[in-house]
């Protein structure tokens, strides 16, 4: 987060460009994460596992925890999220067996 400006200096268009480009970011990463979700999907396809893992589960909310206190924001709309993605990326699984 070097490169980042500083907000405060910034005009309200720059602000309004910075906000766009993050969420160009987050989206890539919302595409990479779901594309190896799909790969687990299709490994445990093939493995005959079946498509929840409460203890892998827990993990991610466990760690999505520790990363928003760690980086200053609000646990619950950061876990939250993880649900929504963990709930879609399930229903995927469920989908393509």
């Amino acid at each position: 987060m070097d490169d980042v400006p500083n907000p405060e200096e910034m005009s309200l268009d720059e602000l309004r460009d910075e906000i766009a480009s993050i969420d160009k970011e987050l989206v890539e990463l919302i595409a990479r994460r779901t594309y190896v979700a799909d790969t687990i999907a299709s490994v445990k396809a093939q493995r005959d596992l079946p498509t929840t893992d409460e203890a892998q589960e827990q993990a991610v909310m466990d760690r999505a925890g520790e990363n928003a206190e760690r980086f200053d924001v609000d646990a619950n709309l950061v876990k939250a999220i993880f649900r929504l993605l963990i709930e879609l990326n399930k229903v995927e699984q469920r989908e393509s067996r």
